[in-house]
């Protein structure tokens, strides 16, 4: 009887291990699908599964399609399949795997999997991005409204928990909220959302501290459950384009968040910059004692001609904090996942524009090859770069086609770093006669001739990295100025959410308090902002003010395509103005505390023959003004003349 059982355990035990030898599991495979037509026909797909590197073949019979190659790295559990899908059709294509032996003359396990190949919606000319024409809102979606069916507490999420009255915990806005309000932003007067990130950000919360802010990401193809799904961001996108607005995608290339499935089983040992530490760390983010390097947050090493090594290598090579691993971008393989990240959400969500966050963290060359395919495949789409450093050469260097690099990005928009710190500085001094106060815009702008296209830079007055211009005030005159300008001059204007009901903040405590809620955004807000009858009367002043400056834009042909002329202050007074054909915008703000007076005749080159100037329109006032002699200007006033 023992003998009977005993051979019947035996049996029972090969019969086990032949099934486990069956069932080789592949976890995932990235990206989830992809789409035919495309001008560049290789595909590399991320396998992963236990062991699946050891694969002895990978084939499979559909049409049009052919394996060049399979690539093993470090881990055993990852294994990069490399296709070309020149004359595939849509639908689904039958992966065929095979195990090496168990014995040397055995035959290895078989195992299929099916994959999707997609028809594009439409060509890749076809889709436009965002240009001087838009005007676009950044906003934070935890911070800025919630949908009625949301859930404080998300299944299968490691620990996090939604506290508004934490400043750096999550406060529950979502997908939903924002889809609520649409109509909003109609009434606004916006025509482009650039959201921060909304991809999935599983990090637990640590003590008072979250990733709320989206940019510690730990899965490149999924939404954030908290914010919603895929098809939830879709949706949205569509709803979005049926009002006429454009949706912008926050991406990160330079690091990812700590939680990401690549930091315990890295794909190859040279996957992340200097990642030794880990090891010394114990694979935590627990820095201390561990050779762990951090970046030195300055940018100029990138482009300085005589920069020093260490410096290089902090700049690009460090961490930006020891819980965002920092991609190595020189990895092919890397590489190539994530520009086929960055198309698949734009065929996947049909996104209208991208926005890179710490654009110069990453090597140069590696991101001009991803700048460089997605211009070929997308000739009218636009991306704009983070380059925080804020003198116009440095910026001017990184847009595409710059002849100040040995290097062409080919980046279309940079971020005009320059014009908010001029302007920051600007609202607390007089403008005289030399440098302060406006003087320093004026000096900002003279060297436009730094762009190969000042038209496609990004200017902006605050963000959610900065103070709020408004500071901890509430001063509207200073704040005029800067919108006014910002909404004229040669540039793809960007503001930040509230600002239009002149949400302050500042960044001394935490980043959280220039990332408040929206008023009225969230269940139980006694506050409503989202309508005028909800509005304080100082922001319904404002919002109607910066509302019709901003209907005004939408396709005016004087602010999209006119030329710029500049006016180096006088008496305290910065003129800038737009003209096209025979239309004059002439922008006039008076950058001191007290009266001064505008003399016509130094502007008289503005002025068409025969056109009558006695009676020239402000615009967001709607006030009537008399350019056939001087004109005395309040104390920190603005003036928007059409004629």
């Amino acid at each position: 009887m023992k003998q009977k059982l005993f051979v019947l355990w035996v049996f029972m035990a090969l019969s086990m291990t032949a099934m486990a030898a069956k069932k080789t599991i592949i976890d995932r495979i990235e990206p989830t699908d992809w789409y035919v037509g495309m001008k560049n026909p290789s595909v590399q797909l991320m396998v992963y599964g236990k062991g699946i590197r050891d694969v002895e073949s990978v084939t499979t019979d559909y049409p049009g399609v052919r394996i060049d190659s399979l690539v093993r790295l470090d881990s055993p559990n990852y294994l990069f399949i490399y296709l070309n899908i020149k004359d595939a059709k849509p639908g689904t294509m039958t992966l065929q795997f095979v195990t090496k032996p168990a014995k040397p003359k055995g035959k290895g396990q078989r195992f299929a999997v099916d994959y999707q190949l997609k028809q594009r919606e439409m060509g890749g000319d076809q889709r436009k991005g965002f240009d001087i024409s838009d005007v676009l809102y950044l906003l934070m979606p935890d911070r800025f409204a919630q949908g009625p069916n949301h859930q404080k507490q998300m299944a299968g999420m490691r620990s996090y928990r939604e506290d508004r009255n934490e400043p750096s915990l999550r406060h529950g806005g979502d997908l939903e909220g924002l889809r609520q309000h649409l109509d909003y932003f109609n009434e606004l007067g916006v025509t482009a959302l650039w959201f921060t990130p909304i991809l999935e950000n599983d990090s637990p919360d640590q003590d008072r501290w979250s990733t709320y802010h989206g940019y510690a990401c730990t899965n490149y193809y999924r939404v954030d459950p908290r914010f919603g799904s895929n098809e939830a961001y879709r949706q949205l996108i569509d709803e979005c384009h049926k009002k006429g607005l454009k949706v912008v995608m926050d991406m990160i290339f330079n690091h990812c968040g700590f939680e990401h499935p690549w930091v315990a089983d890295m794909p190859s040992k040279d996957w992340f910059n200097l990642s030794d530490w880990l090891k010394e760390s114990g694979g935590t983010s627990d820095s201390r004692n561990t050779s762990f390097l951090q970046t030195s947050y300055k940018l100029t090493p990138a482009l300085d001609p005589y920069a020093s090594e260490v410096d290089k290598r902090e700049t690009v090579e460090g961490w930006f904090v020891s819980t965002m691993p920092d991609l190595n971008q020189n990895n092919p393989h890397l590489m190539r996942y994530l520009i086929q990240n960055s198309i698949w959400w734009i065929e996947t969500a049909g996104i209208d524009g991208i926005r890179m966050d710490t654009y110069p963290y990453a090597y140069r060359e590696p991101m001009a090859q991803w700048m460089k395919e997605l211009d070929v495949e997308y000739p009218n789409f636009n991306t704009v770069g983070e380059t925080w450093v804020t003198q116009p050469a440095y910026t001017a260097a990184w847009q595409k086609d710059s002849k100040l690099s040995d290097l062409n990005s080919y980046l279309k928009t940079v971020m005009d770093f320059s014009f908010q710190e001029k302007l920051d500085s600007a609202k607390h001094e007089e403008t005289d006669a030399w440098w302060m106060g406006m003087n320093r815009l004026y000096n900002s702008f003279c060297y436009d001739y730094l762009y190969p296209n000042p038209s496609s830079v990004m200017a902006f007055i605050d963000n959610h990295d900065t103070d709020r211009f408004l500071g901890n005030g509430r001063d509207s005159l200073a704040l005029k100025q800067a919108l006014a300008l910002l909404l004229t001059v040669r540039r793809i204007p960007q503001l930040y959410y509230g600002t239009e009901i002149m949400m302050n903040g500042t960044k001394e405590v935490t980043d959280g308090h220039v990332r408040k809620d929206f008023p009225g955004g969230f269940p139980g807000d006694k506050h409503n902002a989202f309508t005028a009858q909800g509005r304080t009367r100082q922001e319904n002043a404002m919002f109607r003010w910066l509302s019709r400056l901003l209907h005004w834009r939408q396709g005016n042909e004087t602010i999209i395509r006119g030329y710029q002329t500049q006016f180096i202050p006088h008496n305290g007074i910065y003129v800038i103005a737009r003209r096209w054909h025979r239309n004059t915008v002439m922008t006039i703000v008076n950058g001191t505390t007290k009266e001064a007076v505008l003399e016509v005749k130094r502007y008289a080159e503005l002025l068409n023959d025969g056109q009558d100037i006695r009676r020239v329109q402000d615009v967001p006032t709607g006030r009537y003004y008399d350019l056939s002699k001087n004109l005395t200007m309040k104390p920190r006033q603005t003036l928007v003349l059409e004629f």
